[in-house]
């Protein structure tokens, strides 16, 4: 193969960035009265690029816990980073040092290539992130939140329908629910049954999310400078890719919204999110800069709700065919409290503590974000004797935390009753909601939502619903293992296993709800 001089050229100042960066990083300054927290010994020159584990990062951090302790520090390029593996560590620094651990890194790929800087979760900390987030907060709070509660069940009651029509879709139509109940709730759009060209562009905009949040799944994330390079050079493929994906992300966040603006033009915009924001900005002298926080707000509750949610929703399908002893102790709560004769809501929420306990227990046991969005440091720190610089990248570990085996004893094992005491939920306890959104400033503002939408699917499918693992034409019941997906999200591998009703009468119910609240 030969290369053109201008190839040839790149390929040598690459070559040398990519030195300079590792001799000339910040990394270097150091305040020789501290250490830095322990971990393992990097290399020259590339640090310990080659120690960072690229699949299900979180459990070899996990490793590094248990041989290092709670607080570990690597080198990748120069560039430190620090691993954060217990809620003693999230805290003291996201939440007790937050003035100074609320950043976010750089992220050329995410944010300058693929048109991510609209969201809050990758918003650099500062005026406009205040601004945004105070937005989203306003219409996704946990009173704002309750607004919603209808399009929730209706949505809920819907995907009973799907999984009595075909069963063995299940994964599909918990996706599909979930991603009616976001574009409903914010934009007041009923999507399609199939083939929604809404909730289509969400997919494949997040699944390039996925994939680039994976550390070290672009250099360009490590040499901001390869932004530049233009797409035909040999090795800038994610030139291309970032292209395609910038295009999906701008009509992520134009195109539901623009239709929301033209419909409430023509006065036939239905109650939502999108509408009540609009409201707002209307009396607000500074009009366009906040239609374009309202109309970014929007894209993050789109993309959020769309997504993250399901990955919870699906763990839930797996936890009841793995552990039948689980379901029937959830299905005697709701027979006893809401009976046979009605679907349980939210009025019944308080009555069922067991139910509660698997909701949480869902979030726990296999987390949506096994690692939390990493924080950046704004200024050097000294924290319990050890030296951390500025312009460090921190990440908490939501795993480590959430399967912490003093916090959750048998912590891989799919047990609601720890977080039970007589009969009632247990304050005692850790709640998941402490790792599983978030930390400090940075904590997800749409958990509400989320954790009302998993309520409606727990308590309504247990209703209803027997899911038991498959069995052979022989009645041989197949095995199932709790596998789940590498990346920024985590998902379980997907699964099958046997959807039937409890019995004639929950039949009828499910046949009966089809109709109730449709419009």
């Amino acid at each position: 193969m030969t290369f053109s001089f201008s190839a040839l050229s790149c390929i040598y100042i690459f070559a040398l960035v990519l030195a300079a960066k590792a001799f000339l990083s910040p990394v270097k300054r150091k305040d020789r009265r501290f250490p830095r927290p322990p971990g393992p010994k990097p290399l020259p020159v590339i640090g310990n690029l080659l120690d960072v584990p690229t699949d299900m990062p979180w459990l070899g951090y996990d490793e590094w816990f248990r041989k290092y302790g709670d607080i570990v520090s690597i080198e990748v390029l120069g560039q430190p980073i620090v691993l954060l593996g217990s809620l003693k560590r999230t805290s003291d620094l996201f939440d007790k040092r937050s003035s100074i651990y609320s950043d976010r890194v750089r992220m050329p790929m995410i944010n300058e290539l693929m048109g991510w800087d609209f969201s809050l979760a990758f918003m650099p900390y500062g005026h406009q992130w205040r601004r945004h987030r105070r937005m989203f907060n306003s219409h996704f709070n946990i009173t704002a939140s309750a607004r919603y509660k209808p399009i929730h069940l209706q949505e809920t009651q819907f995907l009973l329908g799907r999984l009595l029509e075909s069963p063995d879709d299940f994964l599909h139509h918990v996706r599909h629910t979930f991603s009616a109940t976001i574009m409903n709730s914010v934009y007041g759009i009923v999507i399609q049954e199939s083939n929604d060209p809404y909730i289509s562009t969400a997919e494949e905009c997040l699944q390039g999310l996925a994939e680039a949040g994976v550390a070290g799944s672009f250099l360009v994330d490590l040499l901001p400078v390869l932004k530049y390079v233009p797409s035909w050079v040999p090795g800038a493929g994610f030139q291309r890719k970032a292209t395609s994906w910038k295009m999906l992300n701008k009509q992520l966040v134009d195109k539901p919204f623009n239709a929301v603006k033209e419909r409430l033009g023509q006065g036939k915009a239905k109650d939502c999110a999108v509408v009540k924001m609009l409201e707002t900005v209307a009396s607000d002298h500074q009009g366009l800069d906040e239609e374009r926080t309202a109309r970014n707000c929007a894209a993050v509750a789109y993309a959020g709700g769309a997504d993250t949610t399901v990955s919870s929703a699906q763990t839930f399908f797996l936890a009841m065919a793995l552990y039948p002893e689980v379901q029937k102790q959830a299905q005697a709560e709701i027979d006893a409290v809401v009976g046979n004769q009605r679907l349980p809501d939210f009025s019944d929420r308080d009555s069922l503590p067991y139910i509660n306990a698997i909701v949480k227990e869902t979030m726990r046991w296999q987390n949506v974000t096994p690692l939390s969005v990493a924080h950046a440091t704004t200024e050097d720190d000294v924290y319990d004797g050890y030296f951390i610089p500025k312009g460090s990248i921190v990440i908490g570990s939501t795993w480590s935390i959430m399967h912490d085996p003093e916090a959750y004893p048998e912590p891989h094992e799919f047990r609601p009753e720890r977080f039970l005491k007589d009969g009632k939920l247990n304050s005692d306890i850790r709640d998941p909601h402490v790792a599983a959104f978030g930390f400090g400033r940075r904590l997800c503002p749409g958990r509400w939502f989320s954790d009302n939408s998993l309520f409606t699917v727990v308590s309504c499918v247990t209703a209803v619903y027997d899911i038991t693992r498959k069995a052979d034409a022989d009645g041989n019941v197949l095995p199932l293992e709790p596998g789940m997906t590498s990346g920024l999200l985590s998902y379980p591998v997907p699964f099958e296993c046997t959807i039937k009703p409890r019995s004639k009468a929950a039949e009828a119910l499910v046949r009966e709800s089809q109709g109730v609240n449709e419009t």
